[in-house]
């Protein structure tokens, strides 16, 4: 008997579920096929097999940034300026989205050494006027293209 009224319960949903659409950033997705790949126009080209940015279920995920350039070059020159490039990718891929700064609430930074991290905290804090991101941070022993920072987040779409 319980199994039953499960089932029917199941049923109601998955009905319910399918006969609503929902549209955000000019795509029109039932609540079955939520997932939207975010490629913004001005940022430089994946590396790898990935996608730069996913929204799905009001949220956006952002994976992880290093300092590309548009024209795929590396802007490592110092900590600052590659803190800064990877902030600005990220700002573009929030951008793409709809979204600003304001919007991320989970960020995790990879570092290639954590003697780095005050001077990244210098620059990244300074993307944010208000209540910053929760967050992580922490040395790992590579990153790709032998960078020395990384950043990846999740953004709520307001």
């Amino acid at each position: 008997m319980f199994a039953r009224s499960v089932l029917r319960v199941m049923f109601r949903a998955i009905t319910f579920v399918r006969s609503q659409h929902v549209t955000r950033n000019t795509t029109t997705c039932n609540a079955l096929n939520m997932k939207k790949a975010i490629f913004p126009p001005n940022a430089a080209k994946p590396i790898a097999p990935y996608t730069p940015a996913i929204a799905a279920g009001g949220f956006v995920f952002l994976s992880g940034q290093i300092a590309l350039d548009e024209a795929g070059g590396l802007q490592t020159g110092d900590i600052a300026t590659e803190t800064r490039q990877v902030m600005d990718n990220i700002g573009k891929l929030l951008s793409a989205a709809g979204l600003g700064y304001e919007h991320l609430v989970k960020v995790t930074i990879l570092l290639s050494d954590m003697s780095l991290y005050a001077a990244v905290n210098e620059v990244y804090g300074s993307y944010f006027s208000e209540v910053p991101p929760a967050r992580e941070a922490y040395a790992v022993k590579g990153l790709p293209r032998g960078v020395n920072l990384e950043i990846s987040g999740i953004a709520v779409q307001a």
